[in-house]
C-alpha cells in the first residue's frame, strides 16, 4: 500500500459525516508505519477503542470504512475465531464482530454490515508472519504469500462492496 497523509484518510470515508472522519482519531507515526507489508490500513481509535477504521485503496484512490467492535467474541482462553479477511484464527477474543454502517440510503435507515475481523486490524501482518499470534492461529495451508494476499484482498473488497451496496 502506498503512504497515506492525515488529509488522504480523513477524506477517504464512506459511511460516516465530514465532521466524524475530522474527529476520528489516527493511528500515531503514521510515517513510520510498514507500508510495504500493508493491504490496507486498519486501527482502533486511540480516544473511543469500540470504533476502528480500516483504509483501502480502490480504484487507485484510498476508500475508507468506520466501523464499530467490541472488545472480543471469544468465550475463555482455548475458544478460538476466525477473521473473515485473513482467515487467522485467535483465543481469548482477538477476533470481534465488527459492523459498518451501509452507505445511502440504507444507512441513513439505519443498516449496518457485520464482519468478524482481528480485533487490532493487523491482518496483513498476520498473513506477512510479521506478526505472531499469542496461540498460532496461522492454517496449515498451500498457499502461497501471493495467494494468501490476494486471498485477503479479495475478501476486503468483497466486505466493502457489501457496505457500499
Amino acid at each position: 500500500m502506498r503512504p497515506l497523509t492525515e488529509h488522504d484518510i480523513r477524506t477517504s470515508f464512506l459511511n460516516c459525516s465530514k465532521g466524524e472522519a475530522k474527529r476520528l482519531g489516527l493511528p500515531k507515526d503514521l510515517a513510520g508505519l510498514p507500508w510495504d507489508d500493508l493491504d490496507f490500513l486498519g486501527w482502533r481509535d486511540p480516544g473511543a477503542p469500540e470504533r476502528a477504521y480500516l483504509v483501502a485503496e480502490r480504484g487507485g484512490r484510498p476508500t475508507g470504512i468506520a466501523l464499530r467492535g467490541g472488545r472480543g467474541t471469544a468465550r475463555g482462553f482455548t475458544a478460538r475465531t476466525m477473521c473473515s479477511l485473513c482467515l487467522t484464527t485467535r483465543t481469548g477474543g482477538g477476533v470481534t464482530l465488527m459492523t459498518a454502517r451501509r452507505t445511502g440510503e440504507a444507512g441513513r435507515q439505519g443498516n449496518s454490515v457485520g464482519q468478524y475481523l482481528c480485533g487490532d486490524l493487523d491482518c496483513s501482518l498476520y498473513v506477512r508472519g510479521k506478526k505472531q499470534t499469542v496461540a498460532g492461529g496461522g492454517l496449515d495451508e498451500s498457499l502461497t504469500l501471493e495467494e494468501k494476499i490476494a486471498r485477503v484482498n479479495a475478501n476486503l473488497h468483497a466486505f466493502i462492496d457489501t457496505i457500499t451496496r
